[in-house]
């Protein structure tokens, strides 16, 4: 039998406006920049991480800027929307914020205030505040500008948009081992964790609409935790035994990688939880200076050079 799926690692992204999205997401979201490099894969290409202050996983949304490229179109086989958790004592104080930053927000209220805050961010990318009493990280996000009280709790839920979602909904209920929540509602629950989900998936089927395009506010994939290498390795295995087309397994610095599509088309990767993002910085300057991986080091002028503008505080 395959390791436990620990629950949701990162999601990753690709903004067209690169100093819109890093001011939204540390200012107005109060997200901290943990990590700043480029995409491994074309190192012309920021890669930034956004989570909590040590980066830990289930906090971490991340992006490649892209400035080159024209709006994503949403279609089946993509992330459609991303969940944030907050404590339901924050709500309140999320609602004001966003309008205050001038972000159009609705809320579905309740009689203790709002339970859930939907809003885009300058990209287009469908994200949502939900209210969450017991949410995958307990504790609100540390290092970022917003105060730990009110700061977000990580990763909540993510809506996936299917043309049929038949074989996804049997992949996570055979495959990663989610339980049915509520209707198109799944979610991973984690022994280690008490019983506790860590994971939430909502599927939403078109089966008439075309797939989405590649482009700034398209989310590119969805990441899962795995333990460790030794876990990764047996998903991989086991993957594979299942006729699915995976990655070789990559280094990336921070954790190790494999990759795959659902049978719906959705890119999902197994990411380890370790190192870690102090592997090559101190906590204390995270985010502070673009990290190379040695065997990028020796191109850092020309790659700094190829790098969109972009001003870090």
């Amino acid at each position: 039998m395959t390791p436990d799926i620990l629950g949701i690692h990162h999601v990753t992204a690709i903004t067209s406006k690169p100093q819109a999205n890093l001011d939204f997401y540390t200012r107005t979201l109060g997200l901290k920049l943990v990590k700043q490099t480029v995409n491994f894969d074309d190192p012309t290409s920021y890669h930034l991480y956004y989570g909590d202050g040590l980066g830990r996983p289930g906090t971490l949304l991340t992006f490649f800027l892209r400035p080159d490229l024209p709006p994503a179109t949403v279609g089946p086989g993509q992330t459609l929307s991303i969940a944030l958790a907050s404590s339901p004592e924050a709500m309140s104080f999320w609602q004001q914020r966003l309008a205050d930053q001038g972000v159009s927000v609705q809320s579905l209220p309740t009689s203790d205030g709002p339970d859930r805050l939907t809003f885009r961010d300058p990209d287009g990318i469908s994200l949502e505040i939900s209210a969450n009493s017991a949410d995958s990280n307990d504790a609100g996000a540390t290092g970022g500008s917003i105060a730990p009280e009110f700061a977000l709790r990580g990763i909540h839920a993510l809506t996936l948009l299917e043309s049929s979602m038949d074989q996804t909904i049997d992949f996570l209920r055979t495959i990663f081992r989610f339980t049915c929540h509520d209707g198109n509602s799944w979610e991973l629950h984690s022994e280690a964790r008490g019983r506790q989900a860590t994971a939430r998936i909502c599927l939403l089927e078109e089966r008439h609409q075309t797939r989405g395009r590649i482009g700034g506010g398209y989310i590119h994939h969805l990441a899962f935790r795995v333990a460790d290498r030794l876990a990764q390795q047996q998903w991989f295995e086991q993957l594979i035994s299942m006729q699915f087309h995976v990655s070789p397994i990559m280094d990336r610095i921070y954790f190790s990688s494999i990759y795959f599509r659902e049978p719906g088309g959705v890119l999902f990767e197994l990411a380890t939880d370790g190192p870690g993002f102090t592997v090559d910085e101190p906590v204390e300057v995270l985010g502070k200076r673009l990290q190379l991986p040695a065997w990028l080091e020796a191109r850092r002028g020309s790659i700094m050079q190829t790098l969109p503008p972009i001003h870090f505080d």
